[in-house]
């Protein structure tokens, strides 16, 4: 399949998939006030949500890594429509976190852009990798500037019901989307030529230190992205601001994060990938800091927008290329996965800590403090990594 519709159908599904989780936060206060639920109960669901989308991601990827792509990405999305559709119909806090918890994360994880980079990784020459990485994180960036204005849109027309099922509906493209990507693994390049398993590739990874290391940052970033994209319109709303700030806010973000992808993939093969991500969180650090130090007005909002929106997913092409450069690609999916899995951890307190401390103090600013010291220890955290080949792949 030429390289070009590989990106091409790649970058299409990232838009459809990532898009409608990124509007989950629209949907807390008309759910939250149509069903009397506390603020909490809502960001419960949206934190099983995305941890169970890291606990689904490695065994996705293991499976795509075994069988190919089509399977797990076209499965991952009936899966992630259906559970948009019974969301719709939710009126109970425990059911809300079966339907919007549970299945909409085992679906995410099925069919989310990090499958996709996965198999760009198997597809593509490792010339265009780097590259490829950035336009799959931009995509889903793309997404959620289209998908951000379109919720809201959805919602303030006819309804979060209608909305949701009108979301779902977007993701019948997924596996037509998919067939290019169809494309099986090779050998993992193993002594004398003897592919590795799959014990045997976790135990490399699990082994070395460098990966731990990734691990731990990137469980930093599921914080402060699950955070803002869930908490972030309520928080403009409690400022006094109108609630399409909101909107606006994370539409400029996914904006400007195709600009801040782009950038990061493009820099992640010309300089240390290591360097690339200490970069963006201490960025970040700084970004969140400021922003909660300031007023809150509608200048400031877009600024901050600007800003995290730059620093946004851009730490994916990076990770996303540390894993590849030192394990090689046989197992990217899963171990990638299980990285992956480390950002949905810190994406799960991030969303329900913010619901928890907002629902016990009444603001927002113990998650703010903690996620401006959380970016520090990651922009300190990513330093001492080596990045290079593990003996396996290292040249004769």
């Amino acid at each position: 399949m030429p390289a070009s519709v590989v990106l091409v159908c790649g970058c299409l599904i990232a838009i459809l998939t990532f898009g409608p989780r990124s509007t989950m936060g629209f949907f807390l206060t008309p759910m939250t006030t149509a069903n009397d639920w506390s603020r909490e109960t809502f960001a419960l669901a949206i934190a099983l949500q995305n941890l169970l989308w890291g606990m689904g991601q490695p065994f996705a990827g293991m499976i795509a890594d075994r069988y190919g792509t089509w399977r797990v990405l076209s499965s991952g999305a009936v899966l992630y429509a259906l559970a948009l559709v019974l969301m719709s119909q939710t009126t109970d806090g425990t059911t809300l976190q079966f339907t919007a918890g549970v299945l909409l994360g085992l679906g995410i994880a099925g069919s989310a852009f990090f499958m996709v980079l996965a198999a760009f990784a198997r597809l593509l020459p490792e010339s265009m990798r780097s590259t490829a990485y950035g336009l799959g994180t931009a995509a889903g960036s793309m997404g959620q500037l289209l998908f951000a204005p379109l919720g809201l849109g959805f919602i303030d027309t006819y309804g979060y019901e209608s909305a949701l099922l009108m979301l779902s509906g977007c993701l019948v493209l997924v596996p037509l989307l998919a067939i290019p990507l169809r494309g099986k693994p090779g050998p993992s390049g193993g002594v004398g030529g003897r592919d590795q398993t799959i014990r045997e590739a976790l135990g490399e990874a699990f082994r070395h230190k460098s990966y731990w290391l990734l691990v731990a940052g990137f469980f930093v970033c599921g914080f402060h992205v699950a955070f803002i994209t869930t908490h972030l319109p309520p928080y403009i709303v409690d400022k006094g601001l109108d609630p399409s700030w909101g909107a606006w806010a994370i539409g400029l973000i996914g904006a400007f994060n195709v600009v801040g992808s782009l950038a990061a993939g493009r820099l992640s093969g010309i300089y240390p990938k290591r360097w690339v991500l200490s970069v963006i969180y201490f960025g970040r650090a700084l970004a969140y800091g400021l922003f909660w130090l300031l007023p809150t007005t509608s200048t400031t909002v877009v600024l901050f927008a600007a800003a995290a929106g730059l620093l946004w997913l851009s730490t994916v092409p990076p990770t996303q290329g540390l894993v590849g450069v030192m394990f090689g690609t046989r197992y990217i999916g899963m171990l990638s996965g299980f990285v992956f899995f480390s950002h949905q951890v810190g994406a799960f307190l991030g969303v329900w800590l913010g619901g928890r401390l907002y629902d016990t103090t009444g603001t927002y600013d113990g998650v703010w403090l903690l996620g401006i010291f959380l970016g520090l220890f990651a922009g300190f955290v990513h330093l001492p990594i080596k990045e290079a080949p593990v003996k396996r792949l290292a040249p004769a």
